[in-house]
């Protein structure tokens, strides 16, 4: 029985070694054909996130708090408590659907009830990426999980208009939050798999522009319907996105990495090698050497979930994951928290979102020329500035109002591109056969935190130190984390686990 097992001997074993080595240049090879087709597809694939960040950002306008004026003189002041004064005694500036507090008559509703909408956003990406997670991994792959769950987040967003309370208002954002979930996952992962090294950090560029534009053109649609009803800036917004979702359908191709690693051999090869795929059929068996590797484990389709008890089933790969959301949690907080937080610095709230959008550009810019540092310094650096910048606003004289807001801003600026890298990063830090789950399992941690936003920006209404205070305690504490990460600067992406452990000589 003994004898009719296989026997690895060193010489076997380095056979497996030199192909598997082999593969990965094949890999990079192809994927270094990178042309107008290529950029062509990191538009589309990126466009997703346009819309993302205004369905991430909708709440600024859709659930602000009005302003409103004395319609009686007599009984009431400007600095009259409104939920003292009798309803004839006042009205809105501008109609009464403008936004859901107006509409639904929240004016003097508490923290919990006005915060509930927006709290059941990022429940719903919390849910949402621990239930899609894997599917990108696993059954769906990438591209199919991307644009269901553009298509979905955008149909919600437009079914919203008919919500009649802040019961079913709140249910439907829950349901924009779940399905948005998985966008920024899938985007940022399907861009990096289909290029090689040296294009990775461009790719990851396009898609904070592209996130850029939509959070930039948000304050002009929403300022354009500034005298309309709510609803009119969610069927703004959602429309678009449907009709994208059904283009990219038909023109953006998966992820070949992921067609390898599920067996889709003739498809990934055809990708990979620039010609058509009946061409492979037809051709010379390329993929003998590519694919089958001793050791390497393949499957069609994986098994449910499968790729969450691969990650966990190795020590370092559990730290790895524990140290990474970690730090997610704190550059995340602030990352969401300062532009949803802008009301409380008593600013315009259309220039106010625009100049915070503006530093996304900078940012980007930065993030480009951080290519080819270490990523370790330079998320630190960024996130510890922020974390300064932050308290330092919760801290200045309010009738310094001017200061406050700059200083808000390079907060924002430095929390974006320690943002930036720090999803780089996360990237080069597992491979691909549990890469997107991982990158899942970082978001959900920064949903996480980002659950009790509305809250601490309710109570920062009041004093500074629970919104911006806290902002810059947790960005900077989370920092800690990263003595437990390793660097990754230059390293190309592995496939499997154990290409992982060979590359970084982690003990299996």
């Amino acid at each position: 029985m003994e004898d009719s097992l296989p026997v690895l001997t060193n010489c076997d074993c380095v056979v497996q070694e030199n192909m598997i080595q082999n593969s990965e240049e094949m890999i990079e090879n192809g994927l270094r054909r990178f042309g107008w087709s290529g950029m062509v597809q990191c538009i589309l694939v990126s466009t997703a996130m346009y819309f993302d960040a205004q369905q991430s950002f909708m709440a600024i306008y859709s659930d602000e708090y009005p302003t409103w004026h004395c319609a009686d003189p007599t009984t009431c002041t400007s600095h009259s408590d409104i939920c003292k004064l009798p309803k004839s005694s006042w009205a809105w500036d501008g109609p009464s659907t403008k936004t859901v507090i107006s509409q639904f008559g929240l004016e003097c509703a508490g923290s919990f009830i006005t915060g509930l909408p927006q709290s059941s956003f990022f429940l719903g990406c919390l849910l949402g990426s621990f239930l899609l997670a894997t599917l990108a991994d696993t059954s769906l792959g990438r591209k199919n999980l991307l644009l269901l769950s553009c298509f979905f987040m955008s149909l919600a967003s437009a079914i919203i208009v008919f919500s009649t309370n802040v019961w079913t208002y709140s249910a439907f954002k829950f349901l924009i939050g779940f399905w948005r979930s998985s966008i920024g996952t899938c985007v940022l992962v399907l861009l990096t798999e289909k290029v090689s090294t040296e294009w990775r950090f461009t790719v990851g560029i396009v898609e904070y522009l592209c996130f850029t534009l939509g959070y930039m053109t948000l304050p002009g649609i929403a300022y354009l319907n500034r005298n309309s009803s709510w609803k009119s800036l969610y069927l703004w917004t959602s429309v678009p996105a449907i009709c994208y979702s059904v283009i990219a359908y038909l023109f953006v191709t998966e992820s070949p990495r992921w067609l390898l690693m599920q067996g889709r051999e003739q498809e990934a090869m055809a990708m990979l090698t620039g010609i058509s795929n009946s061409s492979v059929e037809n051709g010379p068996n390329l993929t003998a050497g590519l694919l089958k590797v001793p050791g390497v484990k393949q499957k069609s389709i994986f098994k449910l979930y499968s790729s969450i008890a691969e990650l966990f089933e190795r020590s370092w790969a559990r730290k790895r994951v524990v140290a990474i959301m970690v730090l997610g949690l704190g550059i995340g907080m602030v990352y969401l928290g300062i532009p949803l937080a802008v009301g409380n610095l008593g600013f315009d709230i259309y220039l106010a979102v625009v100049l915070n959008a503006f530093m996304e550009i900078p940012s980007c810019v930065a993030t480009y020329f951080l290519e080819n540092c270490r990523r370790k310094p330079s998320i630190l650096a960024f996130s510890v500035a922020s974390g300064i910048c932050c308290i330092l606003c919760a801290v200045v004289s309010t009738g310094l109002k001017v200061a406050k807001v700059g200083i808000s801003l390079v907060a924002f600026f430095s929390a974006v591109t320690a943002y930036n890298v720090f999803l780089i990063y996360v990237i080069e830090l597992f491979p691909t056969r549990v890469r997107n789950t991982t990158t899942s399992l970082v978001r959900q941690a920064v949903v996480f935190g980002n659950i009790f936003i509305p809250f601490l920006i309710s109570a920062g209404r009041n004093n500074k130190i629970y919104s911006y205070g806290v902002f810059g305690v947790v960005i900077m504490s989370s920092c800690l984390s990263l003595v437990c990460l390793p660097e990754t600067i230059g390293i190309a992406l592995s496939d499997t686990m154990e290409q992982q452990e060979k590359k970084e000589d982690i003990p299996a």
